[in-house]
């Protein structure tokens, strides 16, 4: 009795033990849906479809059942307009080009399109837009007339309003954010975090209102450094990676965790792959211990919390969103591809 009273723990323990082991990705395999020049850093999954904005002008769907696409440009008089943001909430979809004049479009579901926002002036340059919730939303931009650029939508995209300086942190000197691939903003609950190019994170915990600083330790001594890439599996783990893109190889001090909601931040796997990432993001329902990590450097993989990474793929792109847990599309230069990662 007493032998069979010590197996049946050891099952137990075992069991118990396996349910938290990572069955890891060992690959990727890389297919184009869509191939034409446009160059796309900013793309939504939602409902079986996925959108994506870009360069010129254009933007469009793909019905990732159907496998049809739409491809459409959107004209302000001589204007080539470059979008790098997009976001969808339930009654429309949103894209904002990035440079002076920079221009919001709200594309409603019954294909209405109007500017809800537009702001021109020196230095004026949009990097990244994320919604709450159907009617909050929030945009940024860097840094003009002494502040980062952060503008709000209370009625669900329809107006927008940039908050006044005295409601936000001072900003370093030539601090703004990186348009590479609409994530320099993550959400989660009421929770905003804001990654920029001096390495820092705008904290809010109230949907926008109220604005705090974190230093994080990735490196940021030159124009070309800093956060590119930030995203949260909850309320308190968060990854943020970068690096140089003229110095694509560094792999020092690009990259880091949080456990407790961006409070503080460590550094993970210095000097060790991956060098330079435009693009992070955790695989669903991975307890927050698996991170896919994007740049035209290739595809890195990790298992463990950023602590170890393994490139799993040389395929270059900007910016990917997972469709579930091994699943996700990726766009880059000229094309969109289903990536399926196997294990």
């Amino acid at each position: 009795m007493r032998y069979s009273l010590l197996l049946l723990c050891l099952l137990f323990l075992s069991c118990r033990t396996t349910k938290k082991l990572v069955n890891p990705f060992t690959s990727v395999l890389v297919e184009d849906i869509f191939n034409k020049d446009i160059s796309i850093r900013a793309i939504e999954i939602y409902d079986d479809t996925l959108a994506f904005a870009g360069n010129n002008g254009r933007f469009g769907h793909i019905d990732l059942k159907k496998k049809s696409i739409m491809v459409g440009t959107m004209k302000k008089d001589s204007l080539k307009l470059e979008f790098r943001s997009i976001a969808k909430t339930n009654d429309g979809l949103f894209m904002m080009s990035v440079g002076s004049p920079a221009l919001l479009y709200r594309y409603s579901n019954t294909a209405v399109k109007k500017i809800v926002y537009q702001e021109e002036g020196k230095g004026v340059f949009y990097d990244a837009m994320r919604f709450w919730n159907d009617k909050e939303g929030i945009a940024v931009g860097d840094v003009v007339d002494g502040c980062l650029s952060i503008i709000i939508t209370r009625d669900g995209g329809n107006s927008w309003t940039k908050l006044p300086c005295d409601q936000l942190p001072p900003p370093t000197e030539g601090e703004g954010a990186f348009a590479a691939s609409n994530t320099n903003i993550a959400v989660a609950g009421e929770l905003t975090w804001i990654a920029t190019t001096s390495s820092r994170i705008y904290f809010s915990a109230d949907y926008g209102r109220y604005w705090q600083v974190i230093e994080t330790p990735i490196i940021s001594e030159k124009p070309t450094q800093g956060i590119y890439s930030i995203d949260f599996y909850n309320e308190n783990i968060g990854i943020a990676i970068g690096g140089d893109y003229t110095d694509p190889e560094f792999n020092k001090f690009n990259k880091a965790i949080t456990k407790d909601a961006g409070m503080n931040w460590e550094l993970i796997a210095v000097g060790a792959e991956p060098n330079y990432k435009s693009c992070a993001q955790f695989v669903p329902n991975s307890n927050g211990n698996e991170i896919v990590a994007v740049g035209f450097t290739g595809i890195s993989y990790s298992s463990d919390m950023g602590q170890t990474w393994t490139k799993i793929s040389d395929e270059p792109f900007y910016t990917f969103r997972f469709l579930n847990e091994t699943t996700a599309y990726a766009a880059g230069k000229g094309r969109i591809s289903k990536l399926v990662f196997l294990k």
